[in-house]
């Protein structure tokens, strides 16, 4: 692996221009495992890496890092792979080249092709979607591995039994008594502050991650099972009804919450004056309001960012906003819910799925008579799903509970720097490592040039398009094309994009591309949305949606999960659908077949 002392990035002015020669951080690729994908990471890191997150989740000075580890570890557990079989010197499952960070889709399919019953074909499917240019697997001596299958079996069999994950439960009161008892930040020295937030993650992320990733590849196999026995009774149509309505979805619980809020404020005058001027500044508006109403709707805002506050765009980069450090962004997302009418409540269409699923399951569980070994898969694989599903997004929301407590520290660590002329932006600290900070700490000398120098490196590689595939060695920089000049050519009327069904139904709306979740008010209710990617910053968007179309994702991503939370039209991995498809046209989703049609221009 190499770190930022092994390498140096060149920027150069031309005529305004910045041109990188190398990103600050970066890491080997592996010969045993060539193959790297952006799918499903670009969900979780979509502009490239921080230097403080390459810090802790990938490597340092001293070797790989949580991330990485906990990745392996959940392997290790799953029965998959054994430890020796991942290099001890560089990352072998999480990689970043030039800036921006992959996934070893090798490793995966390995896991494919020694668990029972799947195979790398299989995992393909779960992880790319529909993306074109995928190289075909081509099986090492090394992939089959009896032990291994036989102990995946053993832990399928524990997934397909269990009833809990208490486990998660546990790490869940873990992460939310950090919250609670969070100490007063103000009355810590620089150095106590780098020192908690290092500390924090060093004590607890590895584990957190492990478990996510542990809970995430068990997902797939309620899923598995169930799309093949609907495809074998020939009902492929059902899966996804049998994968929605499960509830307790930790990442849509906020969607709930912010529309009663909305509702709170489309009863009350006041509050509807205030939201009607515009998003910007509303926060600061409504602390100088007076009312019943408006203080029960600040007490319940409050409440609302206590609970969800670590939620935000790019949520895993310590230096990005989270609706506590930035309260606009939530109530921009509860402004549009306000607008909605009653029967887009996200409590009903989730009572409905879960009502269909209720249904089709009994129907289908009763059609399998015939076979009760194949009847009793069926019936354990619906009661895992119910499990392993919502478990996924709590699992994900434990880690980005513990990861805002960190960014928490950090700001107050940041606003100090800015004070004092050390730091050009409170974020700054995410240009530089834990150690580098506590250098910074003790001697500021010099490190504000360092930090707008990696800064300039960060935005220069963000305005290039990364291959969505690396297989071997990345090209370089200089082969990157810049997003805004990729030309591609736009859906006609009567012509579609074909990607992955993501949640049942058929709707129709005008189309509105919405690339940044900061600002959401361009988005009317009952329009379609038309989005790069979806983390949970995105989702309190798809309650006043008819329809959500996105470029990137697969079956497990986390706008697939949520949309079927929600009972909401859904199709990813619809490639460059917010180049091709005009704004404002009108358009069908048919989240049952994956095909988005433009009708109207």
């Amino acid at each position: 692996m190499a770190s930022s002392s092994e390498r140096r990035e060149s920027v150069q002015g031309d005529g305004g221009a910045i041109m990188v020669e190398q990103y600050f951080v970066e890491t080997d690729t592996s010969e045993r495992y060539p193959l790297w994908t952006r799918a499903n990471v670009g969900e979780v890191f979509p502009d490239p890496v921080a230097m403080s997150s390459f810090d802790f989740a990938f490597c340092n000075a001293d070797g790989i890092r949580h991330a990485e580890l906990g990745w392996r570890d959940a392997y290790v557990r799953l029965g998959a792979f054994s430890h020796d079989e991942f290099d001890a010197d560089q990352n072998v499952i999480l990689g970043v080249f030039g800036g921006y960070a992959y996934l070893n889709a090798s490793v995966m399919r390995i896991f494919g092709e020694r668990a029972p019953g799947l195979s790398a074909a299989d995992i393909d499917a779960q992880f790319f979607g529909v993306q074109p240019g995928i190289p075909d697997y081509e099986p090492h001596p090394d992939d089959a591995s009896p032990e291994a299958t036989a102990a995946i079996a053993e832990t399928f069999g524990w997934a397909l039994t269990t009833d809990a994950l208490h486990e998660v439960l546990a790490d869940e009161a873990t992460v939310d008594a950090l919250r609670a008892e969070r100490p007063d930040f103000g009355t810590m020295g620089d150095a106590e502050l780098l020192e908690w937030g290092e500390e924090v993650l060093d004590r607890h992320f590895r584990h957190l991650f492990s478990q996510h990733l542990f809970v995430t590849m068990l997902a797939t196999l309620p899923a598995g099972i169930i799309t093949d026995v609907c495809t074998a009774l020939g009902r492929p149509q059902d899966a996804l009804k049998l994968l929605s309505g499960l509830g307790d979805v930790a990442s849509a619980a906020p969607s709930h919450a912010m529309w009663e809020l909305g509702r709170q404020a489309a009863a009350c005058e006041v509050l509807t004056a205030a939201f009607d001027v515009g998003p910007d500044g509303l926060g600061h508006r409504l602390r100088g309001l007076e009312g019943g109403a408006v203080d029960a709707f600040r007490a319940s805002f409050e409440e609302f960012l206590v609970a969800y506050g670590s939620r935000g765009p790019n949520e895993w980069e310590t230096r990005c906003p989270t609706w506590e450090t930035e309260p606009d962004l939530a109530l921009a997302a509860i402004d549009r819910m306000r607008l909605s009418p009653e029967a887009a409540a996200p409590t009903g269409n989730q009572a409905r799925m879960a009502a269909d699923r209720e249904r089709l399951g009994a129907e289908m569980y009763g059609m399998l008579a015939a076979d009760p070994e194949a009847q009793g898969q069926f019936g354990a694989a619906l009661r895992a799903a119910g499990v392993f599903m919502p478990g996924r997004e709590r699992t994900k929301t434990n880690c980005i509970k513990l990861i805002h407590e960190v960014r928490m520290a950090l700001l107050e660590f940041g606003r100090r720097m800015v004070e004092r002329g050390t730091f050009p932006e409170v974020t700054s600290y995410g240009m530089l490592t834990f150690a580098e900070s506590q250098q910074v700490a003790a001697d500021p000398t010099g490190w504000r040039e360092v930090v707008e120098e990696r800064q300039a490196v960060f935005d220069a590689v963000r305005d290039l398009q990364e291959p969505f595939v690396v297989f071997g060695e990345a090209p370089p920089l200089s082969e990157w094309p810049r997003r805004d000049a990729i030309e591609v050519e736009p859906v006609g009327v009567g012509e579609s994009i074909v990607g992955v069904p993501g949640c049942t139904g058929v709707s129709r709306g005008r189309a509105r591309v919405v690339l940044d979740s900061h600002d959401p008010t361009g988005l009317e209710p009952g329009e379609v949305l038309v989005a790069p990617l979806t983390d949970p910053s995105w989702t309190p968007l798809f309650v006043p949606a008819s329809g959500v179309v996105v470029d990137v994702g697969a079956p497990l991503s986390h706008a697939i999960i949520v949309s079927r939370e929600l009972g909401i039209p859904c199709v990813v991995s619809a490639t460059d659908a917010t180049k091709r498809i005009p704004d404002g046209a009108l358009v069908e989703v048919n989240g049952e077949t994956g095909v988005v049609t433009v009708l109207e221009a």
